[in-house]
């Protein structure tokens, strides 16, 4: 470290430990923070931390636009357009609806529960990290790969592009056009971030619109404006019904609609790269509750207003992946080239999904790297910033289970869509539990949660009760392997993704001998925000107009 980076590091540590506000600083003070900022580095991205160095060589590119549409957008994929008819099949228009209701709420518990970290200390490999420093190292080694394990959903998404594409025709084999989509995004990650954060932007546009038009029409339909069943209302709630198996089939669809929202976590580590983490995640984080009402529930109480559950066009007839039930209420209202429209548009955000996973396994790489936690060759960066060796490994994971698809991608859908979801809940789990640790350590040692720059809502108990309440599911997800008699294939299929986490926290813990972090000995300096840094951010949005400000705050 430097001269200048001491000198910012000791202002900053005396801003957060004696709590003054960087307003009552004289404003000399600020200007030579800024001077010795410049020659420092933004951000304290070139501090080292063990043997690696937190984001070296990475660059801040992505815009507060680019994380707000990201952060919308990385969630809205295979999950909300393929699974969320199945669902209604499954649990029943009520069941399903309610099931949301609760995934939606734990989501955004999770979203500020790391958010406050992630503004704090905006790096690459976020919560990963996050455990390593202010827990132990077998869990941040737990949870990195574990994360990372989820690049199936990689596969997942290319598996979901196939049997969308099979809605037109089969042209060719289902691996083949897998193949095809997964060289085009391993290009796209690559590339600079503001090329992945520019496409992802128009992508998310691309979903928000068709989303809204899903919404329109789906209102249309239940009023009766449009096809032939009249007034619709409350019909289908009255028969079939509500539900559909009670209360197993609303456990059952707990898990599913988690996977719907599997991916909004992507915002905490865009933090790593985003140009004012200090602003634009907070934004997106507030805006996320709104977000999840509107895009989900919403969407999920309309679907299950058009569509009985026992619409056998929810689930195809060979038990394959749940269809894309945005088309059939386009074929309800009897517009059938909307039908291939919608079809298309679906087969881009998918494939946007796909692009997101693969950006977050890869950075998920480069974080475990940086903490020692995986070979120092996978933090290598190409000119661009982009830790490019992560890339083209986690891209292995996505052609290995592309090719699981030539058996069947309709049965590779449902395996993928077992891991990657059973993966995602243990990552926000994990997130839960280390934001109360966090927060426990920055009051031990005496700093002022006043000072945070985010702070999370409902502390602690935003934290437990997502950590607990994805621990419940995850274990009770599985109960269709014992009931009404013992599966074998089904109880692997369940809880296969709970082995990577059990095998990487057990193995590490063993081979380290690792112990917990003491509350008083967790480094909240190294990686974090400075007081220049807050300021940089607050001088840079009053700067902006009040109509760009009210924009971006609505979108």
């Amino acid at each position: 470290m430097n001269k200048h980076q001491e000198e910012v590091t000791g202002a900053s540590q005396t801003y957060y430990q004696t709590g003054y506000s960087y307003e009552s600083q004289h404003q000399s003070d600020s200007m030579k923070l800024e001077q010795d900022n410049e020659k420092a580095g933004s951000f304290a991205s070139h501090r080292s931390i063990g043997d690696g160095e937190i984001q070296a060589g990475t660059k801040r590119g992505l815009s507060a636009r680019h994380i707000t549409m990201i952060s919308l957008g990385g969630a809205i994929g295979t999950g909300l357009f393929l699974n969320s008819g199945g669902n209604i099949a499954t649990a029943g228009p009520a069941g399903a609806f309610i099931a949301y209701i609760i995934i939606g709420f734990m989501v955004y518990c999770i979203m500020t529960c790391l958010g406050e970290m992630a503004t704090f200390m905006p790096v690459s490999g976020s919560f990963n990290h996050y455990a390593t420093r202010f827990v132990e190292p077998s869990l941040g080694f737990a949870l990195g790969w574990n994360y990372w394990f989820s690049a199936v959903t990689i596969a997942t998404e290319m598996a979901a592009a196939a049997t969308i594409i099979k809605f037109w025709k089969q042209v060719m084999p289902d691996a083949a056009w897998a193949t095809i989509f997964l060289l085009m995004i391993i290009v796209i990650n690559l590339l600079s971030v503001r090329i992945y954060g520019e496409m992802e932007y128009w992508f998310a546009l691309i979903k928000i619109v068709i989303v809204l038009v899903f919404i329109i029409i789906a209102i249309i339909v239940a009023a009766g404006g449009a096809g032939n069943g009249g007034v619709l209302g409350f019909k289908y709630w009255k028969d079939p019904g509500p539900f559909v198996d009670g209360g197993l089939g609303f456990v059952s669809v707990l898990l599913s609609a988690g996977f719907s929202f599997q991916g909004t976590e992507i915002v905490g580590i865009t933090a790593g790269e985003a140009k004012n983490p200090t602003k634009s995640v907070p934004r997106a984080i507030k805006n996320t509750f709104w977000r999840i009402i509107f895009f989900y529930i919403v969407t999920i109480f309309l679907l299950g207003m058009c569509i009985p559950s026992d619409n056998p066009d929810l689930v195809s007839d060979d038990d394959s992946a749940a269809t894309a039930s945005f088309t059939i209420i386009f074929k309800l209202a009897g517009i059938e080239a909307g039908a291939h429209v919608i079809n298309a548009i679906i087969l881009t955000s998918v494939l946007s999904a796909a692009n997101s996973s693969l950006y977050t396994t890869a950075r998920t790489l480069l974080g475990l790297a940086h903490d020692g936690n995986a070979p120092a060759i996978l933090a290598r960066v190409n000119r661009f910033g982009s830790p490019y060796i992560a890339v083209l490994f986690s891209s292995i994971v996505g052609f290995a289970c592309i090719f699981v698809s030539i058996y069947s991608a309709d049965e590779a859908f449902v395996w993928f869509l077992n891991i990657t979801t059973v993966s995602g809940f243990i990552s926000w789990a994990g997130i839960g539990l280390v934001h109360v640790r966090f927060r426990r350590a920055y009051i031990r040692q005496g700093r002022n949660p006043d000072d945070l720059p985010y702070k999370a809502f409902g502390y602690p108990y935003s934290g437990i009760f997502a950590a607990a309440l994805s621990f419940l599911i995850v274990l009770g997800q599985g109960y269709i392997a014992f009931y009404p008699q013992w599966d074998a294939i089904e109880f692997v299929t369940c809880y296969i993704g709970i082995v990577p986490f059990v095998l990487c926290l057990v193995i590490h813990k063993l081979v380290t001998k690792g112990k917990t972090v003491p509350l008083d000995e967790v480094d909240f300096d190294t990686g974090r925000v400075t007081r220049f840094d807050i300021e940089k951010d607050d001088e840079e949005e009053n700067s902006k107009p009040k109509w760009r400000r009210a924009l971006e705050y609505v979108m």
